[in-house]
């Protein structure tokens, strides 16, 4: 009995020591792991758990400075840590509370977040017949970009905010790219050849999430529309979250990651919104501010995909979400959308993911190095509606961002045209005085309005010189 009782005493010691020396170990959230990418030349915010009321001290190895921050009663800590310039040099922190944790191969350079819902989760692998455009070869080459690093966040919806999520950062190779955002990496790669730095994506989206997903209660609460009270997470047969429901995604994968420093967003999501086109403009508007509020860098630029052709060749809900989208450009600062009206070809129709996200990728790119890093040179945007005229039975319109003319003389595709009676039918269109388009059809005498692919399903084949297509548009207000 006696030989039992020192036996129980010695394991209780033991196990308070394993829990002790647990304890003193700093508890790092997964976002801060090896491999990561920190944003160069700032302040960037590390953070954990700790004891309570102790000092932890951090060592990043492009430095002699040794970092020192006390935790809080709850053992919680925050601290800002110089970056160097960017470079390919792996890098490593240690961090200390009696006991010894060091991150590994850490590269310094620029951080992109990239947001939305599915064809921006969509990875290089593919979902069910819904394939990547030269995704084999993508991921069969996936090494050579020593200088991408990704960090894919688990899907987590909660109903009130968390300060934990899963999803830490992965090298670039074959076995880790098929997992790795299609429109995600094709940008990386597009950045890393133009600027020849380390860059890295978190990738934090949830296939068919609604704008009010990212979004949290106090603001949703106001929405008039919206039904917090009703949970249809039970109600339409689902598990514990549902990827329609308003704030889970900003409480459980979005708030957990607002400490990490990061350059800019990108956004890839709308599908969910179609039929909420009047109020999409301003919770867009309401979501960048809040983000950039929380996030505490400033006005970080918000780049942004317009989402694709998919649906019927006669209805036009999704192009009135188009054209909500557009508006947010002048209504969101240090903001542009991206068209991708030209994306898509016609048997996919019917499939809300185009298989092209290589010029997904690249069009962010393009804009983003103009005018967030400065690039000359190059243009971001393709022809913009301005202005219409009515001359002789046919309407002239005058563009912006197509300063050297369209990438085709006449066969232009898309446009419609009505009268007073406001049906539309097909138009002729084709270049006029060099720098406008002249639409005309033989049954509209009088024309009064003109439509570019302003269907759910319409793409078109107009585009300036760089190739980058014109946004659909309508000159009417039409209900």
């Amino acid at each position: 009995m006696e030989n039992f009782k020192d036996m129980r005493k010695t394991l209780l010691a033991a196990l308070m020591l394993m829990q002790m020396g647990a304890w003193a170990k700093v508890d790092l959230p997964e976002i801060l792991s090896d491999n990561m990418v920190l944003q160069q030349q700032t302040e960037v915010k590390l953070w954990g758990k700790a004891k309570a009321n102790a000092e932890v001290s951090i060592s990043p190895s492009w430095t002699n400075n040794i970092y020192t921050v006390k935790t809080d009663n709850d053992g919680k800590w925050i601290a800002e840590i110089q970056t160097p310039s960017a470079s390919y040099t792996p890098y490593t922190i240690t961090l200390s509370d009696g006991e010894v944790t060091t991150l590994n191969n850490i590269l310094i350079g620029e951080v992109w977040f990239c947001s939305g819902q599915s064809n921006m989760e969509m990875p290089l692998a593919g979902f069910w017949n819904c394939p990547i455009e030269g995704a084999n070869e993508t991921i069969a080459t996936a090494s050579q970009w020593k200088g991408i690093r990704v960090a894919t966040i688990e899907k987590n919806g909660q109903l009130e905010p968390v300060d934990r999520c899963k999803g830490s950062w992965k090298v670039s190779n074959p076995a880790n790219a098929g997992a790795f955002s299609a429109t995600a990496f094709n940008f990386a790669m597009m950045m890393n050849r133009v600027l020849d730095i380390p860059v890295g994506i978190i990738n934090c989206s949830w296939g068919g999430s609604t704008v009010e997903g990212w979004l949290p209660r106090d603001i949703v609460s106001q929405y008039k529309d919206i039904n917090l009270k009703k949970d249809i997470r039970k109600e339409d047969g689902h598990d514990w979250w549902h990827y329609m429901s308003p704030t889970l995604m900003y409480n459980g994968m979005l708030k957990p990651l607002q400490n990490y420093t990061i350059k800019g967003f990108l956004w890839y999501q709308g599908e969910s919104n179609v039929g909420k086109h009047k109020t999409y403009s301003e919770r867009l508007k309401t979501m960048v501010e809040l983000w950039r509020k929380e996030w505490g860098l400033g006005e970080l630029p918000f780049y942004y995909v317009e989402i694709a052709p998919f649906g019927s060749r006669e209805t036009n809900g999704s192009a009135l979400l188009r054209e909500a989208q557009f508006k947010a450009q002048s209504i969101i600062s240090n903001s542009g959308m991206i068209s991708t009206n030209d994306l898509v070809e016609e048997y996919e129709k019917d499939n809300i993911h185009p298989k092209n996200k290589t010029d997904v990728g690249k069009r962010l790119a393009y804009m983003a190095l103009s005018r967030t890093y400065g690039f000359k040179g190059m243009e971001d945007m393709g022809p913009v509606y301005k202005s219409m005229e009515v001359k002789d039975g046919a309407a002239i319109l005058s563009f912006d961002h197509a300063k050297d003319g369209f990438n085709r003389l006449k066969g232009m595709e898309g446009f419609e045209i009505a009268g007073d009676d406001k049906v539309f039918y097909p138009a002729e269109a084709e270049v006029y005085n060099n720098l406008q388009i002249k639409v005309k059809s033989d049954k509209v005498k009088n024309p009064v309005a003109v439509r570019y692919c302003f269907r759910d399903f319409k793409p078109g084949n107009v585009a300036n010189l760089r190739e980058l297509p014109m946004y659909p548009f309508r000159t009417d207000n039409w209900e």
